[in-house]
This record gives C-alpha cells, structure tokens and sequence, in this order.
C-alpha cells in the first residue's frame, strides 16, 4: 500500500471508489484485511490504500479499471451477509477476466439449498451454467474432472427439489466398477460389497440433510440409493435421479439408464471421461452418449474443467498436468502410426 497523496507514475492512473455506508469495512476487507490482501495480490502491479471508507487505486489503467469493477462486486457479496473470502476474490477475478457477461455476484450469492447452518452455491462460472441447466432442461450431463462439484451440485439441487414438493423421491445411483479391485474378494453380503461405491453419495447426503432423518426417508422410499444394476426394468416417475461416475457405465447400460425417465422427473448423469474404470475394449457409454444425444431438445452437455476445481488449488494443477501428459502420449501414438504407414509404404 502507498500513500494516496503521491502522484501516479507515468502511465499509470488514479482512482477513488467510495464504499456505501451500510457495507461495513471489515466486512469487505475480511478478517484480518485477508481480502484485501487477495485483492493486491491479483493485481500485483496495482497500488491499494484505504483510508475510512475510501480505496485508492495507482497503477496501469487496465488494472485500475478491472480492480474498481471486482471492488463492486465485492461490496455487493458483502451487502448480502455472505462472508468474503481470499478464495472468492481469486474466483471473482476469474470471472471478471473471462469472456462472459456474467457478474461474480451474481455467481458467487446464488443460493441452492441452506442446511445445517451453511449454504450450498456454485463457486464457480460453469458451476452456475451446470446448475442453470438442471434447472431448464429435463436430462443434463455434468462431465468433468475431480473436485468441480458434479455430484455434490446435483445432490443439492435434489434436496432442493425434495424439499420444494417439485418430486416426489429421489434416486441416486452408480455402477459397481472396480478401480483396481474385485467385488468377490470384499468381506460381507452383499450390501456390505455395493456399499464403498455408494458411500460418496451417502456422505453428500449426510451434509444437506439432518442425519437422523435420512434412515426414515430411505425405509420410506423418498430416498433410494443403489448400484445402477437395480434400475433395469423400472420407470421413474416424479423422481429426481443422479447417476453418478457414469464414465464407468457401458453404452447399453447407459441407453438402460436414460430409458428409465418417467413423467414429472429429471436425470442429471456425472462423470469424469478421463477416469474409465472399464475392462479393455469396453467402450465408456458417456462417451458414446455425447455423439447420440448432443443435439436433442431439452438435454443439456454441461462440461467443466479445472477452472472449476473448488478443492485444494493443487487439484487444479494436477489435472492440467495429466491432461498434457495425455494429450503427449496420444501425439507420440499418432507419430509413431503415422511413421510406421510411411515405412510400409517406402517398402
């Protein structure tokens, strides 16, 4: 921070911007002035003094200019009781230098479900689009990698639509593929063998609902969570269904799935097309349904990335990582085909 009495460096601007009155200081700075802190740090050429209610922006016009507009946006996140966080500085910035109309406030207040003394709301730009979309559409695709909310999202907006009388139950979902195990070698019945794959969705579960509750509504059937084997032959009607990791469904099993769709329901199907769990040779059916069902009516294909990782910061990372290691083993299998057609030809 520089004193707001010196002249700006060539170049460079001054700007002033006014905090309403019925928006506390310590509010939008944060505790320990932790977002204001964010704030100079994503804009590491930029000068920033407060003094009362006033913020003193000095530096280049650009950032001067994209500072006063996330300072607004911050002062209207605050305005709305929601506490400001180091973390949603980064995403609003994200957001502002994106190529969207979008406002990060309207990203980062938009409400899902409040359970148990917090809110559920998308955290990110694609995060609010994917859940958009549930809204306007009857069967929606949530695919991405790790850490980007695609479950847990949808999970919320079933509560939601639960709660809201807009369904009658809710359905969730998975296939019992194997990551490097066999069902046959788990210890119990075999319920005690089903239930780590369905595990994820009972804690998500467990985070939007009173805990106590969720046994009575699962003996009631409002509640039904089982392997995606159980969905064959049922219709559902008035129902909000997830089908999770659906990476690991083949294309009949997929087809199988989307058939169930009743009157009065919605399907939200997730997964991660990276992470197939698949036997060799078995092609993944989110794979296949992406080229059948892209261009009809009333589904939506919503597809986040690691711009959308609401986990630790190295899960980002860690994903763009792997997707150029990926995309460098594919390169090097084109050469190498491309390379030996050459040969054959040559002879």
């Amino acid at each position: 921070m520089t004193d707001p009495t010196l002249e700006p460096q060539p170049g460079h601007v001054r700007e002033e911007v006014t905090v309403p009155a019925h928006v506390p200081m310590v509010a939008l700075l944060g505790q320990r002035d932790e977002v204001l802190r964010a704030v100079e740090e994503g804009f590491p050429g930029l000068d920033v003094h407060v003094r009362g209610n006033q913020i003193a922006l000095s530096g280049p016009k650009g950032d001067v200019d994209l500072a006063k507009r996330l300072i607004d946006e911050l002062t209207q996140i605050a305005s709305s009781a929601q506490p400001l966080t180091a973390d949603a500085v980064e995403r609003a910035i994200t957001i502002l230098t994106a190529a969207t109309m979008e406002r990060p406030a309207e990203v980062l207040t938009m409400n899902i479900l409040s359970s148990r003394g917090r809110t559920i709301r998308p955290k990110t730009l694609g995060q609010k689009q994917y859940v958009e979309a549930i809204d306007a559409n009857t069967v929606v695709f949530g695919i991405g990698p790790a850490g980007t909310g695609k479950t847990y999202l949808a999970m919320a907006k079933a509560v939601q639509a639960l709660q809201a009388k807009q369904v009658n139950r809710i359905v969730l979902t998975r296939p019992a593929v194997e990551a490097g195990e066999r069902l046959g070698f788990l210890p119990g019945s075999l319920n005690d063998k089903i239930d780590p794959y369905l595990r994820p969705l009972y804690d998500a579960l467990h985070d939007m609902l009173d805990p106590e509750s969720i046994p009575r509504l699962m003996a009631a059937g409002t509640i039904e969570v089982a392997p995606l084997a159980y969905m064959r032959g049922r219709t559902l009607n008035d129902a909000f269904i997830i089908l999770d990791e659906a990476q690991n469904t083949s294309a009949e099993q997929m087809k199988m799935f989307l058939t169930r769709l009743g009157f009065g329901s919605t399907i939200v199907v997730t997964g991660d097309v990276t992470q197939v769990d698949l036997p060799d040779g078995t092609r993944s059916g989110l794979h296949v349904v992406q080229e059948i069902l892209d261009d009809i009516d009333d589904v939506a294909f919503c597809r986040l990335s690691s711009k959308d990782v609401v986990r630790h910061r190295l899960v980002a990372d860690i994903i763009d990582a792997y997707g150029r290691y990926d995309e460098g083993l594919r390169r090097s299998e084109m050469h190498r085909r491309s390379a030996h057609s050459q040969e054959g030809r040559r002879r």
